[in-house]
């Protein structure tokens, strides 16, 4: 599994906090800044990244260029916000808004919990945030919206995950 070697890591080296870094999508095209798949795969690596061990997670590039750039070795990437030099304007594509379920919703201090889905499009990741507050992502990546029940401390709640979407529930 994609997510195996990580896990291993953690495993060995559980006192140690692993950050993911770097993290980007290659071969920018502007004319696919809406494509709703950018902001999936940043949402399948930060669940599970954090699912098997991660601390801390962070792009490689916040803000680039309308050619996804400037870079010095002509690799030119997508970033959370596109400043189109151009027009003048900032320019946010959806991995901005999925970065956002964890980055608005997950403050510093939170200790990831255990949480699971028994849904194939369906991925969750959950932190128990210092005001005691749970933090649950839910991340659906199919075409058909995903009704479940969301369980916490024995008690649950009817709930939908639009399709393509990602969603945040943030309970006392």
């Amino acid at each position: 599994m994609l997510f195996d070697n990580l896990k291993n890591v953690h495993e060995a080296y559980p006192n140690t906090n692993l950050i993911f870094t770097e993290g980007c999508v290659e071969r920018f095209n502007f004319d696919k800044l809406g494509d709703w798949a950018l902001g999936e795969r940043y949402g399948h690596s930060m669940i599970n990244d954090f699912n098997n061990g991660t601390v801390g997670w962070t792009d490689w590039n916040v803000l680039l260029d309308e050619t996804g750039g400037p870079n010095h070795v002509q690799n030119f990437c997508y970033a959370p916000v596109i400043g189109d030099t151009r027009s003048g304007k900032l320019l946010y594509t959806n991995s901005y808004y999925y970065i956002g379920h964890f980055s608005k919703f997950i403050r510093p201090g939170a200790k990831r919990i255990t949480s699971s889905s028994n849904r194939d499009h369906l991925s969750t990741t959950a932190f128990l945030n210092t005001d005691g507050k749970v933090a649950v992502v839910v991340m659906n990546d199919s075409e058909k919206k995903q009704d479940f029940q969301l369980w916490l401390q024995n008690q649950a709640t009817a709930a939908v995950s639009q399709p393509h979407s990602i969603m945040t529930f943030v309970v006392n």
